[in-house]
């Protein structure tokens, strides 16, 4: 079990303050979800809060990160250097709050990106990310909030199908 609320005034010290409350409202948004879906809401509360751990860093503070850590950076990321911030999420997770549970660190890792086969821990993140109370310019929104709570998967192609719409 985390203590998400230790986790919380650590977190809250690494981000400025809109930062900070959309991780509140992704926290919770991915605990619901996780109650919704017979997931482990401790899990997804703790990935929730930490997943923009990384976001509120400069350019040169991610580049040395990755470095210092030994995270791989693809030759896409290094052009584009805000998607590093959910490996560097996983790595401040794993190295200043002692998570080790590989799921928790995966949904951190990949709640920007995706990936091919996300476990629900995942799923839930990156959808809890998305839809959280604070965000209000996505396409069918909604819909989509509602779809969070009913179906994870068709959840998940419905923001994949728009994202790459409006790509």
């Amino acid at each position: 079990m985390y203590d998400i609320h230790k986790i919380r005034k650590k977190v809250k010290k690494l981000m400025d303050a809109p930062r900070y409350w959309h991780t509140i409202g992704v926290m919770y948004t991915a605990g619901s979800l996780a109650m919704a879906h017979g997931e482990d809401m401790d899990k997804a509360m703790a990935a929730g809060m930490l997943h923009d751990s990384g976001k509120c860093l400069s350019e040169k503070e991610k580049l040395d990160i990755c470095k210092k850590g030994n995270i791989e950076i693809t030759p896409f990321e290094r052009k584009h250097t805000y998607l590093l911030h959910s490996k560097i999420g996983a790595y401040i997770a794993k190295k200043d709050f002692d998570i080790t549970d590989e799921d928790v660190l995966n949904a951190i890792t990949y709640h920007t990106t995706g990936r091919a086969n996300m476990s629900r821990l995942e799923e839930i993140v990156y959808i809890a990310d998305y839809i959280e109370p604070s965000r209000n310019k996505a396409k069918n929104l909604d819909e989509i909030r509602e779809l969070a709570f009913k179906d994870l998967d068709l959840c998940m192609y419905t923001i994949l199908r728009d994202t790459i719409e409006y790509l």
